[in-house]
C-alpha cells in the first residue's frame, strides 16, 4: 500500500446514470427516485443521479429533469449530472445539479460514436463548459473515458491518457476520473496511470470507474485504492455498462465493493446490507437477475 494511503474512501453511486443508462428496461422516474432515496439511506453521499444526454440517443435518461425535480435535497449529498454538450450544460443548471460531469474519450472513434466530435473538440468543450461552471458555482469534475483501452482502437498509451489530463487540468476541473469504459484493463496498468497522471495534475483529486467485464474490476480497484485515489465508482447490483461501446458490461458492484473494502479495514460509510437488498430490488425492476453477488450470498459472518 502506497505510503499515506487512506483508511477510508469515497464511493460515488452511479447506478441512477450510469447503471440505468445501458440497461433495455425503461424505468418510471419514481422508480428512479426510490433507487437514489435507497442509496442515500445506504449511506451514499455523492450519487451520479441523471444524464442530459439527447432523449433519442439515451431514451432511459429522457426525464432527467423530472428526476432532478424530485430528488430528495439532502445536507451533505451532491448529486452529479452528465453533460455532453452546451444544451446538456445549461438543463443541468436549470434542473439544480450541484456537479456537471463532462466526459473527455481518449480515441477519436469512440469519441465520435459516443458524442459525435473528435477527442481535440472534446478538450474544447470541456475548458469551454468548465469555464461555465466556474462562473456558475458549480463543481465541475470531468472523466476520461476509454483510459484503458478502446472498443474500436484497442490498446490506449497510458503516456496519452496522461497528456489528455495535462491538458484537462489547466482548465481547473475539481476532480479527474480515469474510465475504464470496457473493462479492460489490470492492476499495473491502474498503477502505471495514476502514477503518470499525478505527475501531471498533482493538484487535482484522482477518482476511477471501473467495469467488470473481464472480471478484473474489483482487483483495479483494490489497486486504485491503495494508490490513493480520492473515490471509486459503483453501482449498486452492478448494473449498467455504455450503450456506445459494444459488450460493455456492468459496473463493479456498490455493495461487493463495501463488503470488499470494508474486509480490508476502509471506511466507506456505507450499509453493505442495504445496498444488497437495493441491488436485489432494482433486479426486480429491470426484470433480470443483477451481477451483484452480495445479495445472493449474503454478509459474512450473517
Amino acid at each position: 500500500m502506497q505510503a499515506g494511503s487512506p483508511s477510508r474512501i469515497e464511493v460515488v453511486e452511479v447506478g441512477p446514470r450510469d447503471g440505468l443508462q445501458n440497461e433495455s428496461a425503461l424505468l418510471s422516474a419514481e422508480t428512479k427516485v426510490e433507487l437514489i432515496e435507497r442509496a442515500i439511506a445506504a449511506g451514499a453521499r455523492r450519487i451520479e443521479a441523471v444524464s442530459f444526454a439527447h432523449p433519442r440517443r439515451v431514451p432511459q435518461m429522457a426525464d432527467a429533469e423530472q428526476v432532478m425535480a424530485a430528488v430528495p435535497r439532502s445536507d451533505g449529498v451532491s448529486y452529479i449530472g452528465l453533460v455532453l454538450n452546451g444544451r446538456g450544460f445549461d438543463r443541468a443548471l436549470d434542473a439544480g445539479v450541484d456537479e456537471v460531469n463532462v466526459v473527455v474519450v481518449a480515441t477519436d472513434t469512440f469519441s465520435e460514436r459516443n458524442q459525435g466530435m473528435s477527442t481535440e473538440q472534446g478538450l474544447a468543450l470541456w475548458a469551454e463548459l468548465a469555464a461555465r461552471a466556474h462562473r456558475e458555482g458549480v463543481r465541475p469534475t470531468v472523466t476520461i473515458a476509454a483510459s484503458f483501452g478502446c472498443p474500436f482502437e484497442g490498446t490506449v498509451s497510458a503516456a496519452h491518457v496522461a497528456e489528455l489530463a495535462r491538458r484537462i487540468a489547466e482548465s481547473g476541473p475539481a476532480e479527474i476520473a480515469l474510465a475504464d469504459t470496457i473493462g479492460a484493463g489490470v492492476p499495473t496498468q491502474v498503477v502505471d496511470l495514476l502514477a503518470r497522471t499525478r505527475e501531471v495534475a498533482p493538484a487535482v483529486p484522482l477518482r476511477c470507474h471501473f467495469h467488470n467485464t473481464r472480471n478484473t474490476g474489483y482487483a483495479n480497484a483494490v489497486a486504485a485504492f491503495q494508490e490513493g485515489v480520492a473515490a471509486l465508482d459503483a453501482s449498486v447490483g452492478g448494473i449498467g455498462g455504455c450503450p456506445f461501446a459494444p459488450n460493455a458490461t456492468g459496473n463493479i458492484a456498490t455493495e461487493d465493493l463495501e463488503y470488499l473494502l470494508t474486509g480490508m479495514g476502509v471506511h466507506t460509510g456505507l450499509d453493505g446490507r442495504a445496498l444488497a437488498e437495493t441491488g436485489t430490488w432494482i433486479g426486480a425492476r429491470l426484470g433480470k437477475e443483477v451481477p451483484a453477488l452480495l445479495g445472493k450470498a449474503g454478509t459474512f459472518p450473517g
